[in-house]
């Protein structure tokens, strides 16, 4: 998988994620459902009243074909979009990649050590059966939230997500300071986990 931005020396990929499935495929099939219908609906009511001889049959093919393909184009940049809507872990920035089309490109970063928050939300019953929900993150750097909308097994994420951010702060301490047994830090970025049903 491409991603959205090129690795720092050293650094490395520990999760990439994107949206749940249920933000994708529900809306492919009311494109194609809405595509079928703007088309079949017109062909039947014309061809029970006034019918299609000639030159109105040769426009309805036409109009028909420019007009499935127009569905056709809206459903792969829908899918396009999905593919390269991502966010990627490493072990020392979070990467938000997105694509809109052929020639858009965002890529937004943040270095782990610079995340200050991150909250977790599930607020309702189907976002829970499948396993899918929010990640907010609040930083100290350019850009002050990152918010990963709709990702699957948002736990998992944010387990994968603060174990990087431990290891960095770890190995960014001095030797003998990590010998010693850590005081408690009253300043260390706090983790939410919300879960409600709706």
């Amino acid at each position: 998988m491409t991603l959205p931005a090129e690795l720092q020396p050293g650094e490395r990929a520990l999760l990439t994620c994107r949206r749940q499935w249920l933000r994708l495929y529900p809306l492919l099939v009311a494109r194609a459902l809405a595509a079928i219908v703007s088309i079949a609906v017109p062909i039947v009511v014309f061809g029970r009243t006034t019918g299609f001889d000639g030159t109105a049959r040769m426009v309805a093919i036409v109009a028909s074909v420019l007009w499935a393909g127009y569905w056709l184009v809206r459903g792969y940049f829908t899918w396009y979009r999905y593919q390269r809507d991502v966010w990627v872990i490493t072990d020392q920035r979070l990467l938000d990649g997105l694509r809109r089309h052929w020639f858009h490109r965002q890529v937004a970063s943040t270095d782990l050590v610079d995340i200050e928050d991150v909250s977790m939300r599930r607020a309702s019953l189907l976002l829970m059966l499948f396993d899918f929900g929010d990640l907010r993150v609040q930083t100290a750097g350019q850009q002050a939230n990152f918010l990963l909308s709709g990702i699957t097994r948002p736990a998992y994420v944010l387990t994968v997500l603060d174990a990087a951010r431990r290891q960095l702060r770890g190995a960014q301490r001095p030797a003998h300071a990590r010998d010693r047994a850590p005081a408690r830090d009253r300043s260390h970025p706090r983790t939410h986990v919300v879960c409600r049903l709706v």
